[in-house]
């Protein structure tokens, strides 16, 4: 096991961006400080050694992509209605980034931030921890807030992501990463022959905008329904609406996942089963396991030819997110789990993905 770290860039104030490479097992993961965005996974698998995440060679990529690819996202994932909530009796206006709405932090999010990255190496693997710091008033938002993120691999080709945040007023807190993965390696085609499995009885259902209309619909009997594998293009044309040549149409829900969530030993996030998809071709599996109530299955349909790496250009589908998260518009839905954190109530959530051949 090992961590190399290398210059990425400077930022036209001056400061150096880094990339950190982490070496365990068969895997090698790259991440920036810059959005804390994972910018290469290679596993080996039956077609050889590939790269499974989307993303840019150079950090000049990462500027103004509006794709999110592997970044970090905060301080809140996902859409907030009409880029407002009302929280302590005040009403809380947010930069509108998605219509009239604001999505993923809004206009510059924790995705387009330089964190501070703090790599080690202990008995359980090699890790890089991200510290960002986000004053009061930033994007709209109440509250100082500190926020870390530690991503690590070990021998068992598992990454790791723990999510953390403080912050010193009521807030909503929501942090997830936005990695998009082909498992036949990027640039591969596109991700509709998948298998995908959804630990997940039920989605959340949304109306205009892709904002919530507050109800948790079954999936049985719907194209949402994914706890049984099937390929993702399966049922995708019925996700469409009957039209699979329109942008922007497709899977972008967030689902409902099976079980309670709750805390173990010294406050430790306990995971439960979320997500399996695999490459029939390649033989490669991902597994993901997470805390978060929730996850935004993204079937990319919004990607529309975005120059990637090594000559790879990113069209419709090339890639799919499993973005593990409280739900969407959480601020303005009593009746979900409560996302609202503060000087009481730390936030504290984790995921792991293990990949296998």
């Amino acid at each position: 096991m090992k961590i190399s770290r290398k210059n990425f860039g400077v930022l036209s104030d001056g400061s150096k961006v880094r990339l950190y490479t982490l070496e365990a097992g068969d895997l090698s993961l790259s991440i920036t400080d810059f959005g804390a965005s994972w910018t290469s996974l290679f596993a080996p698998g039956k077609t050889g050694r590939e790269d499974l995440v989307l993303g840019f060679s150079s950090l000049e990529g990462y500027f103004h992509c509006p794709a999110y690819f592997g970044a970090t996202i905060g301080r809140f994932a996902n859409r907030i209605g009409d880029a407002s909530f009302t929280l302590g009796g005040k009403t809380w206006a947010l930069h509108k980034n998605d219509g009239e709405n604001t999505l993923h932090g809004g206009r510059r999010g924790f995705d387009k931030r330089l964190w501070k990255g703090y790599p080690y190496t202990d008995k359980e693997g090699v890790f890089v921890r991200f510290e960002l710091k986000s004053p009061a008033g930033e994007e709209g938002y109440p509250g100082n807030l500190r926020a870390a993120v530690t991503y690590g691999l070990n021998g068992d080709n598992e990454i790791s992501a723990s999510y953390e945040a403080r912050v010193d007023a009521p807030c909503p807190v929501n942090l997830t990463n936005h990695v998009y993965f082909n498992l036949a390696g990027e640039g591969k085609g596109t991700i509709l022959a998948h298998e995908l499995k959804l630990y997940a009885s039920s989605y959340v259902e949304a109306g205009e905008g892709l904002i919530p209309t507050g109800k948790l619909v079954p999936v049985g009997g719907t194209p949402f329904d994914f706890r049984t594998p099937k390929p993702i293009g399966r049922d995708y044309e019925a996700a469409c609406g009957g039209d699979t040549g329109a942008m922007g149409t497709g899977y972008d829900h967030c689902f409902v996942l099976d079980g309670g969530a709750g805390t173990g030993e010294k406050a430790v996030p306990v995971l439960r089963p979320c997500a399996e998809a695999r490459d029939p071709e390649s033989g490669r599996r991902l597994v993901l396991a997470a805390s978060q109530p929730g996850v935004q299955f993204y079937s990319g349909n919004f990607l529309n030819g975005v120059p990637g790496k090594t000559g790879s250009v990113y069209r419709k589908n090339a890639g799919f997110c499993l973005e593990t998260q409280h739900f969407p518009d959480s601020p303005n839905r009593p009746e979900f789990p409560g996302a609202v954190f503060g000087p009481d109530r730390n936030y504290s959530e984790r995921a792991v993905f293990s990949l296998e051949w």
